[in-house]
């Protein structure tokens, strides 16, 4: 058994995680490539949140750069104090990509921002923003069932529906693996404060 190589391990495969959130976050901000969404406030809540950048994110990159650190620690109290440390970074990381879950999950099931056809008292039809797909009771079928909802109730930004249930769902499975290598990690970070650097630095002397 060797916890600090699993440490380092674990560090290294949250790093690409953690960049990965954060660049989906910020596509979510930007429509289409577009920054005058983002400028008009024209944006879904769960994207302005930024659970991605924060939560899966900047949370997590700091917990993994403490993994690595951890490894490299040679002497035994050393090496407790920091894999200690670590568990500790584990736990805030694992509150990150819980709430960047949670929210992108919201986030996901509720739609995006767009606008859509209204027709006014007067008859006249016209652009309205807001949050169309939105499931107001159990009995109505959620869009993500109805694909054909996806490129009719929107008028604009264009193809905004698959462009956040694309980038929501990205985020639902980075951040999803991330949480799993957190906890991982507290186990691992538990037993290195238990057992040492590993097995195979002990000593035995002869009988």
């Amino acid at each position: 058994m060797c916890t600090g190589r699993c440490a380092h391990c674990l560090g290294i495969s949250l790093l690409p995680l953690a960049l990965a959130c954060t660049l989906a976050n910020a596509f979510l901000l930007f429509p289409n490539f577009e920054y005058r969404y983002l400028i008009e406030g024209n944006v879904s809540r769960h994207a302005w949140v930024m659970s991605g950048l924060w939560g899966g994110g900047f949370m997590v990159f700091i917990a993994a750069k403490s993994f690595m650190s951890a490894s490299s620690k040679t002497g035994c109290c050393e090496f407790r104090t920091k894999m200690l440390c670590s568990t500790l970074y584990s736990a805030v990381a694992l509150t990150g990509s819980t709430l960047c879950f949670m929210i992108c999950c919201t986030g996901l099931v509720k739609g995006p921002l767009c606008a859509y056809k209204v027709t006014f008292s007067n008859r006249s039809q016209g652009l309205e923003w807001g949050y169309p797909l939105e499931q107001f009771s159990t009995r109505e079928v959620n869009y993500l069932y109805n694909r054909t909802s996806w490129f009719t109730v929107c008028v604009e930004p264009h193809n905004v529906v698959l462009w956040n249930v694309v980038l929501f769902c990205i985020l639902l499975v980075l951040s999803g693996a991330e949480t799993l290598l957190c906890v991982v990690q507290i186990l691992n970070g538990i037993a290195g404060c238990v057992f040492g650097p590993g097995v195979r630095n002990n000593k035995v002397g002869p009988v």
